[in-house]
């Protein structure tokens, strides 16, 4: 904890989330149907393909089970969602074990205590502005957004400058029209 977190940034070669209260502002809107509608922001979803296209691993963690998060995460082009995660740092070191990475390279962000294991191992611990208490105390980087609010574009734009890969002409301009935002 005692390294800043801007060089921490700098290691980042894998992004790991979870869904409500980071993607989304936790809040359910409970539909007639049954069914449940979360929303997410259009800004992180773009921070997230990008990081995509530039070669960047990422992945979700959640203990939801919303085939509509999953969903539009694939349409973002995210391949890696662990839904219906009861014991997120299980999840957490099969990740690792299959894809050969170093917790050192990751950034998790997460809101609350089912987070906790995870943000305790990885590279960067990052948490939403309106983390619960117990999160803010072992994170290197608190977001000054809420969750659903940007807070996962604001980590990656920061990833993504810090090496210098953030504004790139040519994913930036004439090729906007393949992003799906």
């Amino acid at each position: 904890m005692n390294e800043p977190y801007l060089s921490r940034l700098a290691r980042i070669s894998t992004f790991i989330f979870d869904v409500d209260g980071v993607l989304t502002d936790g809040s359910v809107t409970l539909l007639p149907t049954g069914d449940q509608v979360r929303n997410m922001n259009v800004k992180d979803g773009y921070a997230l393909q990008l990081a995509i296209k530039l070669g960047y691993r990422i992945a979700i963690i959640s203990g939801g089970k919303s085939e509509a998060v999953r969903q539009r995460l694939n349409g973002l082009g995210v391949q890696d969602v662990h839904l219906g995660a009861s014991d997120k740092l299980e999840v957490f070191d099969e990740y690792l074990l299959t894809w050969d990475l170093k917790a050192d390279n990751i950034l998790y962000m997460g809101d609350d205590l089912p987070d906790y294991q995870v943000l305790s191992r990885v590279g960067l611990a990052a948490c939403p502005l309106d983390a619960a208490e117990e999160i803010k105390s072992i994170c290197h980087y608190i977001s000054p957004a809420e969750g659903g609010t940007g807070c996962v574009r604001d980590v990656i734009e920061k990833a993504l400058r810090v090496q210098g890969k953030w504004f790139d002409p040519s994913v930036h301009g004439k090729k906007l029209d393949e992003f799906k935002w």
